[in-house]
């Protein structure tokens, strides 16, 4: 059984989250700059044996599409094509960045750690991924 990575993709900056191989614990992994996300990926996938993505799809609570939509899915087109037996699915996000920032509070990291926005985008990929093993087993 290999790891599940996920992606909280954004236009700046992407949160990433990976499970143990056992697939028991999830632990934020790091935040990467968007624009050197796919050779990022192209490097961490193969040497850290993932075999599943899960990347978060924001889904807006009155039903229109969030800007970002568009990005995503052409980037997910873009992993299917870099990955073609990797499975990937998509996972609302909704929240998380605001959800990600109450459990750094209840946690007690620092101020100054609650402050670097890619602290909370590394934690939201965590979020994501805990809801889907949550729904998936």
């Amino acid at each position: 059984m290999g790891r599940i990575l996920a992606i909280d993709y954004g236009g700046k900056r992407t949160g990433l989250a990976v499970t143990d191989p056992s697939r028991i614990i999830v632990s934020p992994l790091e935040t990467v700059d968007t624009t050197v996300l796919t050779p990022y990926l192209k490097n961490y996938i193969p040497n850290n044996k993932v075999d599943r993505i899960v990347v978060g799809f924001p889904v807006n609570p009155n039903g229109g599409e969030n800007p970002i939509v568009k990005q995503i899915r052409l980037f997910v087109e873009n992993l299917k094509r870099l990955f073609p037996d990797m499975p990937i699915d998509y996972y609302d996000e909704q929240y998380t960045s605001k959800q990600a920032v109450d459990v750094m509070l209840a946690g007690n990291f620092s101020k100054k750690y609650r402050a670097t926005k890619g602290n909370t985008d590394k934690m939201a990929a965590a979020l994501i991924l805990q809801g889907w093993m949550e729904e998936n087993g």
